[in-house]
């Protein structure tokens, strides 16, 4: 007969005794109530599926086990960096997965803010995907230096940083974590950015090293998840939301934004085609209690534009433009009102520079 005292004794075995709150053995089930100090389901899976794996290999299948895990995070202080000077606020893209159009709305975000009358930085912060360099058209430019600091290469009003400056266009780039966050610090306090109303950060898809480094790095005042609709995609950006509303990083979430929403024709712009499924991203902002900041078309000429160097928010029909300018503006919208920090000259002044019409 298997005892109580028989499944503390393996719990001690196995190393797992200080994760362990609470046994019962109730006939041939042994309950367990214990602690995952990791937020994320892989972890508390991987834990589930261990623990039943070392019963069985232990006690057989005489023994029946029910786990009831929880999680208990230290409470930390907020991961906060130091303040960049000459930068009012730093705005984080982020994507739960690749190939949903990131960079295209950081880009065109970007150009989308200048033409609001802000002063506009970009940094490519995906240092194994940098692509921001061909979609302004300065694959080929190398940054200056300027009293041993960085100078940013302007392109179209705005100042940009990537590592694909300083790596060949076919190199790889194969570093580990402490190499990458290493840098991203440069490319961040290395850098003589000047007077920027807005940082705008083209994170690395998923979630990782890169994007702690960030949160660790900068004061980061704001994020946005971009998503296309399918449940997949939409699947990662619950994770991606909640990295950035994890206490001890605190960032808050001003909105979501669904690129490649539908597909419309040429030749009949009335008709809608929801190619990758309808309404996704609403839903789940709705869901998420999270504003959705826009939904952006699948339209060829965008596509078109990043591969020339010409942000499509620089088109002079005005259809992309402006929707990527009312992205814009309800990002600054839902970046005061979720802004506790946010000095009320600050709100003022970027509400009525976004309410401006561009010239």
């Amino acid at each position: 007969m298997i005892s109580k005292k028989d499944i503390i004794e393996f719990l001690k075995e196995i190393e797992v005794e200080d994760l362990v709150k609470n046994v019962q053995l109730m006939g041939d089930t042994a309950i367990i109530d214990m602690l995952s100090h990791s937020p994320a389901m892989h972890e508390k899976k991987r834990m589930e599926v261990a623990m039943h794996a070392a019963f069985e290999d232990k006690f057989g299948k005489d023994l029946k086990l029910k786990l009831n895990i929880s999680v208990e995070v230290p409470e930390k202080q907020e991961i906060k960096g130091k303040n960049i000077p000459g930068i009012k606020n730093i705005i984080a893209i982020a994507s739960g997965k690749g190939g949903v159009g990131k960079s295209t709305v950081a880009s065109n975000l970007a150009i989308s803010l200048k033409k609001l009358g802000f002063k506009v930085g970009l940094l490519d912060a995906d240092i194994y995907g940098p692509s921001i360099p061909v979609m302004f058209d300065v694959e080929n430019a190398k940054p200056t230096s300027k009293d041993h600091k960085m100078v940013p290469i302007e392109s179209y009003g705005i100042q940009l940083l990537s590592l694909g400056f300083f790596s060949g266009a076919n190199q790889a780039v194969v570093w580990r974590g402490a190499m990458a966050s290493k840098a991203i610090h440069q490319l961040i306090h290395d850098a003589d950015w000047g007077e920027l109303d807005f940082l705008l950060i083209d994170l690395p898809p998923g979630t990782g090293d890169i994007h702690l480094s960030i949160v660790q790095e900068v004061p980061v005042t704001g994020s946005v998840i971009v998503s296309t609709p399918q449940h997949v995609a939409l699947a990662d950006v619950k994770k991606g939301v909640a990295m950035f509303q994890m206490p001890e990083i605190n960032v808050p979430v001003l909105g979501i934004i669904e690129n490649m929403a539908y597909f419309v024709p040429k030749e009949l712009p009335e008709n809608k085609y929801y190619i990758f499924g309808k309404k996704g991203a609403q839903k789940l902002a709705e869901s998420l209690d999270l504003p959705l900041l826009g939904e952006i078309p699948i339209i060829q000429s965008i596509r078109e534009a990043s591969d020339y160097g010409r942000p499509a928010a620089l088109q002079e029909d005005e259809l992309i433009p402006n929707i990527y300018i009312e992205i814009a503006k309800k990002m600054i919208e839902s970046l005061v009102l979720r802004n506790k920090n946010l000095p009320p000259t600050e709100a003022v002044r970027i509400t009525t520079m976004a309410g401006c019409s561009s010239k």
